[in-house]
C-alpha cells in the first residue's frame, strides 16, 4: 500500500498518535508524517504511506497556512493554552491602525525565537523535555518567512478586545505559538495561542483531508486504499518525464539516461518526476540538461484513480 493520506487531525492528539492509529487501521508499518502539528492544533496533517515515506523530505519544507486565535494579556510557559499562565497584564485599547502596523512588522523574513517547549534538539534532547525538567534551554533565533499575516479583533470595542483572529501563510519551521507570543509582546501585554487550525500544507488543503473516523469506517470495510492519494501528488508541481519501456528499465537499474531531443526539458534543471509507458510513477531523477540520473526509484504500480 503506497500513497498519501491527508488527515484532518483532531485536537488533543499528537502527530505521533495519529501516525500510530493510521498504522493500526491501514495495517501498514511504513507510515510517517510530513510536518508535525501540536496536540492542541487541528487540520491538515500529511501522512506518507509505504514507498511514499521516501518522499517526506520533499514535503517537510513546503509552505504552510494557518488560522488561529490569540488570547491577549496572558503569557504562558508554552506560548499556548496548554501551558501555565506565568504573567498577566492589562490589554491596551487596540485600533485597526495598530493591527495593520503589526501585520507589516511581522511580515517578511524575520528572526523568530522558538518556544521553550518545542521539538528542537539541544544536546541530544528535545527542548520540551529539558523545559519539563525545569532546566534552562538556550535556543537560537531562526530565520522564517511570513508571506501573509492578517489580524482581526474579536469584538468591536477597542477597549474591550481580548482576542485576535490570526491568519498566516508562512515558510516551514514557523512557530505560530511564537508569533502569538511576539504579537502580544509588541502590544505590551503579552499573549498566547488558544486555537490553531492548519488549513494548508504545501499544495494539500482541508479539501483533501479526511477525518480519522472516516479512515476507521473504511478500515472496517477493507477500503482504506481508496482513501490514498497517488504518491506522486507529493511532487505534482515538478516537471514530468515519460520514458519508454527500455529507458524506464535502465533508469530503475541505476543507469543515467540521455533523453532524445523531443523529450528533453528546455530550461529545466534539477529534480523531475519520472513515469513509464503505463504512466506509472517510477522515480525521482536529476536532470542536468543532458542526462537523467536516478535519485529515488520506486516499485511501479498502476496509477491510483484519485
Amino acid at each position: 500500500m503506497d500513497g498519501l493520506l491527508i488527515v484532518d487531525k483532531p485536537g488533543g492528539m499528537s502527530s505521533h498518535d495519529v501516525v500510530a492509529r493510521a498504522r493500526r487501521l491501514l495495517r501498514e508499518k511504513r507510515i510517517g508524517h510530513a510536518g508535525t502539528l501540536d496536540p492542541m492544533a487541528t487540520g491538515v496533517l500529511v501522512l506518507c504511506v509505504g514507498q511514499a515515506t521516501r518522499l517526506s523530505e520533499y514535503l517537510l519544507g513546503e509552505d504552510k497556512a494557518y488560522e488561529g486565535m490569540i488570547r491577549l494579556g496572558q503569557r504562558t510557559t508554552t506560548d499556548d493554552a496548554e501551558g501555565e499562565v506565568i504573567a498577566t497584564h492589562r490589554v491596551p485599547p487596540i485600533s485597526e491602525e495598530m493591527l495593520r502596523r503589526l501585520e507589516t512588522q511581522f511580515t517578511g523574513t524575520i528572526a523568530q525565537m522558538p518556544p521553550q517547549f518545542s521539538a528542537i534538539q539541544k544536546g541530544g534532547q528535545r527542548a520540551y523535555a529539558l523545559a519539563r525538567q525545569g532546566r534552562p534551554v538556550e535556543l537560537e533565533p531562526r530565520q522564517v518567512t511570513v508571506y501573509e499575516l492578517r489580524l482581526a479583533p474579536v469584538g468591536s470595542e477597542a477597549s474591550a478586545i481580548r482576542h485576535l483572529r490570526i491568519c498566516v501563510h508562512c515558510s516551514a519551521g514557523t512557530y505560530i505559538r511564537a508569533l502569538a507570543r511576539d504579537i502580544g509582546e509588541a502590544l505590551g501585554c503579552g499573549g498566547h495561542l488558544v486555537a490553531l487550525r492548519r488549513t494548508q500544507a504545501g499544495h494539500f488543503t482541508l479539501a483533501d483531508a479526511i477525518t480519522l473516523d472516516r479512515v476507521e469506517a473504511a478500515a472496517r470495510e477493507g477500503q482504506t486504499e481508496s482513501l490514498l492519494l497517488p504518491m506522486d501528488r507529493a511532487v505534482a508541481d515538478w516537471p514530468a518525464v515519460h520514458l519508454n519501456d527500455n529507458d524506464a528499465q535502465r533508469l530503475k537499474m541505476g543507469q543515467a539516461i540521455v533523453l532524445p531531443q523531443p523529450v528533453a526539458l528546455p530550461g529545466v534543471r534539477g529534480e523531475v518526476r519520472v513515469y513509464d509507458s503505463r504512466r506509472a510513477f517510477i522515480a525521482i531523477a536529476h536532470w542536468d540538461g543532458k542526462k537523467l540520473k536516478p535519485a529515488k526509484v520506486f516499485d511501479a504500480a498502476p496509477p491510483l484513480v484519485r
